[in-house]
């Protein structure tokens, strides 16, 4: 089943094309990426999906429907984390903001700290967590929004490469547990490989979809191999 579903969409600004004829969908279950340069209109396309610019041309479906404003969970690069609240309240803000009373929205909060082994920060301020921590529990924040389609924009970004590869295999985990489905967007070729099904490569400007990758593994053949064929195929693509 397709969960998303972008048709022919166009955008301008000021009577000048930034993405063109856009076509892309994700299934369920499915980790799509967006590859290309900085500047290239991949925000602008999650600004759209997410309702923050005006869809102009074309069309995106939710599961089929016209009605796609206020049906994804949207992450951006920083964390955004309140400071002065702990982690428990800043989990449970999207529950109070829809109106949950307070106590329920916590013993909710304190459900999915408990189901991905991070209870023991609940009680935490932002200021006292390591970056893959603060990123972890921004995700979790975004899961409270209770969209089961996320948009990833540049989400791993800020982070080292050892924390960067263990929150790969940390959001595997979570995407397959709480049944999700995902866009990122990224300009990382190695993080798009090493955690989406699908990638497709927008380029030019106005920006398009020059190539759409669907990642599939042969078992008779090494992976890390198969991996670095495909990363040298997106740069030929890219180049």
């Amino acid at each position: 089943m397709i969960e998303l579903e972008i048709k022919n969409l166009t955008h301008s600004y000021e009577n000048k094309k930034i993405v063109e004829n856009i076509n892309i969908n994700v299934k369920k279950g499915e980790i799509v990426a967006i590859i290309g340069k900085s500047g290239v209109g991949k925000s602008t396309l999650f600004n759209i999906i997410s309702g923050i610019e005006k869809l102009q041309t074309g069309e995106i479906l939710i599961r089929g429907e016209k009605n796609f404003l206020g049906k994804v969970s949207y992450m951006l690069q920083k964390d955004l984390l309140l400071e002065h609240k702990t982690v428990l309240e800043n989990i449970s803000l999207p529950l109070i903001i829809k109106k949950m009373d307070k106590k329920i929205a916590e013993e909710e909060a304190i459900k999915v700290l408990t189901t991905f082994n991070l209870i023991e920060y609940k009680n935490h301020y932002p200021t006292q967590l390591s970056g893959g921590i603060r990123q972890r529990i921004a995700l979790l924040r975004t899961y409270m929004m209770k969209n089961d389609i996320f948009l990833l924009d540049e989400a791993f970004s800020s982070l080292d490469t050892i924390t960067k590869n263990e929150l790969y295999h940390w959001y595997l985990e979570i995407h397959k547990k709480l049944n999700l489905s995902t866009l990122l967007i990224t300009h990382d070729i190695d993080e798009a490989i090493n955690i989406s099904n699908k990638i497709y490569i927008l380029k030019n400007s106005p920006a398009t979809i020059i190539k759409e990758i669907t990642l599939n593994y042969n078992e008779y053949e090494q992976k890390e191999l198969q991996k670095i064929n495909y990363k040298n195929d997106i740069l030929a693509f890219l180049e």
